[in-house]
């Protein structure tokens, strides 16, 4: 990818992390609807899958509440038409599985589609553990 280009497609993915930010923190299934692509899958933090429709649904009834979401250490890289998202996210929140509140490590994989629009296709979070940490 052309440095310019590639400049540019880094603006977007960053744009998109805030929209997926904001998107979470407000419930907006709008958003969420447009950022995710239809085959989208995401791997939490115990190893529960969850479809694109499953997170909408848990957005929906509010069963995946946020009430702080910060995103920090993010690195992008882009691999022709996919980009790889790393970032570390101080969350305090619930879903279906409990309290999440707590800090994470994720990936997240966008793909620009045939329209030329990144779509969230994977997501996966993992638990940072203090080192005293039993669990």
């Amino acid at each position: 990818m052309p440095r310019s280009e590639r400049h540019e497609s880094r603006h977007e993915i960053d744009q998109l992390e805030e929209d997926w930010r904001e998107a979470t923190l407000k419930g907006n299934i709008a958003a969420m609807d447009a950022l995710l692509a239809d085959d989208y899958m995401a791997i939490t933090a115990v190893g529960t899958l969850l479809s694109k429709d499953q997170t909408i649904a848990n957005l929906r009834k509010g069963t995946m509440h946020f009430t702080s979401l910060e995103l920090s250490d993010r690195k992008v890289r882009f691999y022709g038409t996919t980009a790889v998202v790393t970032s570390i996210a101080k969350v305090d929140g619930m879903t279906p599985e409990g309290d999440i509140s707590g800090s994470y490590r994720y990936t997240r994989v966008y793909v620009r589609d045939p329209q030329g629009k990144w779509k969230i296709v994977s997501f996966e979070a993992s638990r940072i553990r203090e080192p005293d940490d039993k669990k």
